[in-house]
């Protein structure tokens, strides 16, 4: 069986809720380089640096390898998606503490039930 990079790296892509938080990755990314987001540098370098390999040529285990040489790449994927998936869920929470709500935690409309 033939593993190609690219189909790899769909399958791990396919780690819940991850798509659907791509665009908050870029957000989050906007907010710590203009300082209003506060992270440690090291939870963004990792999983960028696992995506460069996934994607590179240059492997520890030649993919050429039937089956294990993709086994490192998704031990890499393994192991930087969820790590960036923390850190945006992190994210997403303070994004919402800074939204503005007009009228938080008030109550609009309520029945006394006795």
């Amino acid at each position: 069986m033939k593993y190609s990079k690219m189909k790899l790296a769909q399958e791990a892509l396919k780690h819940k809720g991850f798509l659907q938080k791509i665009p908050a990755v870029f957000r989050m990314i906007k907010a710590w380089r203009s300082g209003r987001y506060n992270m440690k540098f090291t939870d963004i370098l990792f999983p960028a640096l696992a995506l460069v390999y996934v994607l590179s040529p240059i492997d520890l285990i030649p993919d050429f390898v039937p089956f294990i040489g993709a086994l490192d790449d998704l031990a890499v994927l393994a192991f930087a998606i969820p790590m960036l998936l923390k850190e945006v869920d992190k994210y997403l929470i303070w994004e919402y503490q800074q939204k503005d709500n007009p009228m938080p935690n008030k109550i609009i409309d309520a029945e006394i039930v006795e």
